[in-house]
């Protein structure tokens, strides 16, 4: 009998997602047999979350791309024959360098987001590559952006509190985050806060998994956080339930805020939001006294037109009541801003020649029908770490695009998703457990390190090791061009910043993962004292001559060209573009408000495609409520259309009371392939008030049963 050879090796989950689990794979003579959380992790505790929980099944699903192929019938088609590397890359730099010599370099565009979010194979593997090309920047908002927009203006690059400090807070607010499906760890440690009494409340314009598990579950309208946010400062500073001390000391521009709270009563706000201007009151009072109070910050607040405007007003609250004195007191958005990761030497924006464009990936579909009037139209674009055809919004423009016969098209893919169907090259990319990373925690304060523990099947490759054979196609000599995985690593961390003493690569390589040294889960309160990292070094309740951008990383760290709109001095409520109030006629074709969040079974669309993980998530499904299902002669399993004059989309209704009347939830990852649209569909490119986020919940739509 020949012997098996078992060995178990450091892991960490690289899909776009708080929690970045720390892992441990199982290898059996070559193969990865299994994935398992690592119980050492403080925070991860050794679960994993449904997506993740068969990982190697992933790893090896017959339907994984394992050569390069070239495109031998219509685009979309899927039908590829296969090619060696040496074809594919040939063809790919032979037309790039065509195109670059017809055109110049800005007819090709990069485009990518966090399908990986790796250091080395991630978000920002290949901008170097193009920023050494020349090729139109792209800035990539899918989530968050605007968000942190709001969050460096208020506060700057902090961290705020330490999603394990929420253990000693005693009011806990959840706001537009659905933790159980898409934050589960931190969610893990809220649930043990609440049985040590904190109260748990969790706003989110539906009854989510998450908001059914709260002490108080309260339901705004859609788009309406900034006028809640708005209230509760009226009636913190109208109780004098603020803490002035700290105002005084640790704020700028408090006076001026409070001028403008005077007239957001909690009447005002509860004809916006829906919710009871009592309510409002209580709210209001309790985060005030109940300290230490924190605010965990989702994404999904930003997805309105008023969604930057929200997101700063909410950041306005734990510094008016002074929740920062206290460990497990204040904010929770991106802790990414204390992770010393060295992005301009990962991106090398010093490549980019002056001048170069912008192209926004919500937009994609605009800059390919040419809508944005593009000085030099897209001529090639190559897609790797992103799935737009499911994931951007207006999607039969994306689609239209991409089926240009003169458009060619370079997609690093896993699998033949429905963007790569329209690729005239596909080529083979390594999954987890096949290169070595690290990877970017936007959930918490953990370095964590993946380790290559088995090769790739077929002839996939590293998204690294494919850049590096096209820089050496092209010609690039610039050191970084060579780099090993590892020397990529060794680079991309400032590992003598304070914040990794004791830590080095050689550290991750035997433990997996390492706390950053910024305070622990018992003793961090990073601005007990303001030491605020903002131009005054305080919270900026008013931000005089502010102007809109979009944070570095998200644009390849280019500078240039960035949004530069003058942005309100003060945070407020700003209406939604697509609602009745705002836009009765388009409401009178359309009069349901649609909010797509992150589906409990994908991340994203990974995942999608497999047979098991549909089974969990279920068809695509559109949630109404028993009352619009009555207006429409809906019964619950009918096969319904969900439309507006972008496109439209097919689900099984599900009638039920978690949505209110005027509100429908669909969510997101389901693949076009498989279904008969998707959510997407449905969704403007429009951008919101800050960050060029997308506004993805800003969008009204009308149900109706299948003839």
């Amino acid at each position: 009998m020949a012997s098996v050879l078992k060995t178990t090796h450091h892991g960490g989950c690289p899909h776009d997602c708080p929690d970045t689990c720390s892992m441990v794979y199982e290898v059996e003579n070559g193969q990865l047999t299994s994935v398992k959380g690592n119980k050492e992790h403080p925070m991860t505790r050794g679960g994993l979350c449904v997506k993740l929980k068969d990982y190697e099944k992933r790893h090896y699903h017959p339907d994984r791309l394992l050569y390069p192929m070239r495109r031998t019938g219509p685009k979309g088609s899927g039908q590829f024959e296969r090619i060696s590397w040496d074809e594919a890359l040939d063809e790919i730099t032979s037309r790039w360098k065509a195109i670059i010599a017809e055109h110049g370099p800005h007819a090709i565009l990069p485009y990518s987001y966090l399908g990986n979010q790796g250091l080395v194979h991630g978000l920002n593997g290949g901008d170097a590559f193009f920023n050494k090309m020349g090729a139109t920047v792209c800035e990539r908002t899918f989530c968050g952006e605007g968000s942190c927009t709001a969050w460096l203006l208020t506060v700057g690059p902090t961290a705020g509190v330490d999603p394990e400090s929420f253990i000693h807070s005693k009011y806990i607010v959840i706001w537009g985050c659905n933790s159980v499906s898409t934050n589960i760890h931190h969610w893990h440690i809220v649930k043990d806060a609440q049985k040590n009494g904190a109260k748990v409340v969790v706003i989110d314009p539906y009854k989510s998994k998450t908001a059914k598990e709260a002490d108080w579950h309260i339901a705004p309208k859609p788009g309406t956080d900034g006028a809640l946010a708005m209230a509760m400062m009226h009636v913190i500073i109208e109780e004098g339930l603020q803490d002035q001390d700290y105002i005084d000391n640790y704020t700028v521009g408090f006076d001026a805020l409070a001028h403008r709270a005077k007239t957001r009563t909690p009447e005002w706000a509860a004809t916006i939001t829906g919710i009871a201007a009592d309510d409002i009151r209580q709210f209001a009072r309790e985060f005030a006294t109940s300290q230490p109070a924190a605010i965990r910050l989702g994404v999904a607040v930003e997805r309105n037109y008023g969604g930057g405007q929200a997101i700063r007003a909410i950041t306005c609250l734990p510094a008016l009541t002074g929740a920062w004195r206290h460990v497990g007191g204040g904010a929770l958005q991106f802790p990414v801003w204390e992770h010393p990761y060295k992005f301009d030497v990962i991106s090398r924006p010093d490549l980019i020649p002056e001048g170069t464009p912008v192209v926004n990936a919500i937009q994609l579909g605009r800059a390919l029908t040419g809508e944005l009037g593009l000085d030099t139209p897209i001529k090639s674009m190559m897609c790797w770490n992103a799935n737009p055809v499911t994931q951007a919004a207006e999607t039969d423009k994306i689609v239209q695009g991409l089926m240009r016969e003169d458009l060619f098209l370079v997609s690093a893919e896993h699998f033949l998703s429905d963007t790569a169907s329209y690729a005239d090259i596909v080529l083979p990319a390594s999954m987890g457990a096949e290169m070595e990373d690290m990877v970017l925690s936007w959930g918490h304060l953990y370095l964590t390190y993946n380790e290559k523990c088995v090769d790739s099947p077929g002839e996939a490759i590293p998204n690294n090791e494919i850049f590096r054979r096209l820089a050496a196609r092209m010609g690039y000599q610039e050191e970084n061009f060579s780099w090993s995985d590892s020397e990529c690593l060794e680079n991309y961390v400032d590992w003598e910043s304070p914040a990794c003493d004791g830590i080095d690569l050689a550290y991750l390589r035997e433990h997996g993962f390492a706390k950053l040294k910024v305070g622990t889960k018992d003793d961090r309160a990073p601005h007990r004292n303001g030491n605020f990292p903002t131009p005054s070094g305080k919270c900026e309740l008013e931000i005089k001559g502010a102007t809109n951008f979009v944070a570095g990383p998200f644009r390849q760290m280019y500078d240039g060209f960035q949004p530069g709109e003058p942005l309100d001095s003060l945070p407020d409520y700003v209406p939604s573009r697509e609602t009745h109030e705002s836009n009765p006629a388009l409401a009178e074709k359309y009069p349901l408000n649609i909010i797509s969040p992150k589906s409990h079974g994908f991340l994203n669309s990974c995942y999608a495609n497999m047979e098991s993980k549909i089974k969990g998530q279920g068809e695509q499904f559109v949630m109404i409520s028993p009352v619009d299902a009555d207006m429409r002669n809906i019964q619950s399993g009918d096969v319904v259309s969900v439309f507006n004059d972008r496109g439209k989309f097919e689900a099984l209704a599900q009638i039920t009371d978690d949505v209110s009347p005027g509100i429908v939830v669909a969510t997101l990852g389901y693949w076009r392939q498989l279904n008969k649209g998707t959510v997407n569909c449905v969704s403007s490119a429009e951008f919101v008030d800050m960050g060029h986020a997308p506004t993805f919940t800003d969008n009204l739509v009308q149900v109706a049963l299948n003839a």
